[in-house]
């Protein structure tokens, strides 16, 4: 594979916006299975909600005009005619009258507001209302939240806590949501043995790749099919591929993306695509990385060494993921800002990815670079997230304030 034509780390996230969209199947899940899914049509509200006027307060429902003129020192009187009860209808109010009604209680007919309780006097059959109100205060009117056949939820919206208990209060119990991505997973490599090896002889050692683009993948929402080991061999690796790639939406292979002569990965993607979009980022950890699309599958050549196979899929993997979920929404990292407790020093001319841990200390949050091979998976153990370093910048000082992706 020759690196020669490197695209940036925003050429990149181009490239997927651009050459894959949402895979469209669909299927109807009940509500509670819903976390997290892509809406897959727009729902609109079958019913006005809420269905009829109520209070917002603890009060006495009234209409507001038998309260002009009503103060400390000249209270209105109301004829009390009783106590609306929750879930029951409310009956009616004729003028100079007033029934008391909890947060939440249906508005009887012939009122138009509620007084809050504590302007209010009861005594025997009468209320004392000392402080006048306007037509529809303290009421949450019938249709204030929502109408019958209004918009309440786009297509690709992403469904969360809140928009599933709107569609409970609605009486929707299923809904249409786009299917999961399913991600195929092949390591490479003469060396590797299954990752539940026992034993290990001289000069194997174990696929963690396939366990951790497993789970990344997972949490992405995605289904998962691991396609095992296939050795250094182009007709192993192809046939594997081209059996794996039938089934998935995402293919991913990991090792033999570097340059280097057992590089069959770049050959296979070549052999399997009608495309070849990456090859090779301006990143650090992960230049090595092909990206090649088959209809709109895609197929990721990533490096072997498992940082850096980490840190690149799961950098553009979900940004991929929300694509092919139909996800509409911006996806917002969530970050923290810290002190950096040491000197970072970078190449200008690409994105650098490190890895830090951060700390609670008395002056704030302490960030601390960890450095290390990209072989060396040990070295992710602990840490909370990573800083990215723009390409224009040559390194970051110690004690300067930086800004840290987390994993989670």
């Amino acid at each position: 594979m020759k690196l020669l034509n490197v695209k940036s780390v925003d050429e990149v996230k181009k490239v997927i916006n651009n050459n894959f969209q949402c895979i469209g199947r669909t299927e109807y899940l009940p509500l509670w299975d819903c976390l997290f899914r892509v809406l897959a049509e727009d729902i609109f509200s079958p019913e006005t909600l809420p269905p009829f006027s109520r209070s917002s307060v603890d009060g006495y429902a009234v209409k507001a005009s038998d309260t002009y003129g009503a103060s400390d020192s000249l209270p209105a009187f109301l004829n009390f005619t009783g106590e609306i009860k929750m879930g029951k209808s409310a009956g009616k109010i004729n003028p100079g009258e007033t029934k008391y009604i909890p947060t939440g209680g249906m508005l009887p007919q012939g009122a138009d507001a509620v007084i809050m309780v504590e302007y209010t006097e009861k005594v025997d059959k009468q209320v004392y209302i000392y402080n006048q109100i306007a037509p529809g205060e303290n009421v949450i009117k019938a249709g204030d939240d929502v109408k019958a056949g209004e918009l309440v939820l786009p297509k690709g919206t992403v469904l969360k806590e809140a928009e599933l208990g709107s569609l409970a209060a609605l009486g929707i119990n299923k809904v249409p949501v786009y299917g999961k991505p399913v991600v195929g997973i092949i390591s490479t490599g003469n060396e590797l043995v299954s990752f539940d090896t026992e034993k290990l002889e001289n000069g194997q050692i174990r696929d963690i790749n396939s366990i951790i683009l497993s789970a990344m993948a997972q949490k992405f929402g995605a289904q998962v099919i691991l396609g095992g080991i296939r050795s250094d061999d182009f007709n192993s690796i192809l046939s594997g591929a081209q059996n794996l790639l039938s089934q998935v939406d995402i293919l991913l292979l990991s090792g033999g993306s570097s340059v280097g002569t057992l590089d069959f990965t770049a050959q296979v993607l070549r052999e399997l695509s009608d495309e070849i979009l990456v090859e090779g980022i301006a990143v650090k950890p992960g230049k090595p990385t092909i990206l090649a699309k088959k209809g709109n599958k895609a197929i990721w050549g990533l490096p072997g060494h498992p940082v850096s196979c980490m840190m690149i899929f799961g950098y553009f993997g979900e940004i991929l993921m929300d694509v092919l979920k139909g996800n509409r929404e911006m996806k917002i990292k969530k970050t923290c800002k810290g002190i950096l407790t040491r000197n970072i020093p970078s190449s200008a001319g690409r994105t650098e990815l490190v890895r830090v841990r951060v700390e609670q200390a008395q002056e704030g949050l302490k960030v601390t670079p960890v450095f290390g091979k990209s072989g060396l998976i040990t070295t992710l153990i602990g840490t909370q997230g990573f800083i990215e370093i723009p390409p224009f910048k040559e390194g970051l000082e110690n004690g300067s304030i930086v800004e840290v992706v987390l994993w989670n």
